[in-house]
C-alpha cells in the first residue's frame, strides 16, 4: 500500500515561509509525476504545482507563481513545496498526490492515483 505522508505545515504570519514536505513508502516514486493541491474551508481542492518524474518540468498556479517552488528529491522518495510569501489566501490544508500516468504531472485532480492526508497550513495576517 502506497503511503504519502506530509510534514511542515503550521501557523506563519504573512510575508512569511514555511517548506512542506511529501514522503512516499512503497511503490517506485521515481516513476511518478507529484503534484501539491490545497483545500481551503468551503472551497474545491485546487492545483498547486506539480512536478515531473524527474524534476525537470514544474508547472504552477498563477496564483502561486513567483512565490512557491516545488521540487523532488528521488533519492529520498520527497518532494517539497518552499513557500514564500505567504498571505492569509494561502490558507488551506495542502496535500500532496502521486500522479502514475503523466510524464509532467497533471492539474487535474482525477489524474492522480495517491493522496496524503494533509497538512494545515494558516496564514495570519
Amino acid at each position: 500500500q502506497v503511503q504519502l505522508v506530509e510534514s511542515g505545515g503550521g501557523l506563519v504570519q504573512a510575508g512569511g515561509s514555511l517548506r512542506l514536505s511529501c514522503a512516499a513508502s512503497r511503490g517506485t516514486f521515481s516513476t511518478w509525476a507529484m503534484g501539491w493541491f490545497r483545500q481551503a474551508p468551503g472551497k474545491e481542492r485546487d492545483f498547486v504545482a506539480s512536478i515531473s518524474r524527474t524534476g525537470a518540468y514544474r508547472n504552477y498556479a498563477d496564483s502561486v507563481k513567483g512565490r512557491f517552488t516545488i521540487s523532488r528529491d528521488n533519492a529520498k522518495n520527497t518532494v517539497f513545496l518552499q513557500m514564500n510569501s505567504l498571505n492569509p489566501e494561502d490558507t488551506a490544508v495542502y496535500y500532496c498526490a502521486a500522479d502514475e500516468s503523466s510524464l509532467i504531472g497533471s492539474t487535474l485532480l482525477r489524474a492522480y492515483k495517491y493522496w496524503g492526508q494533509g497538512t494545515q497550513v494558516t496564514v495570519s495576517s
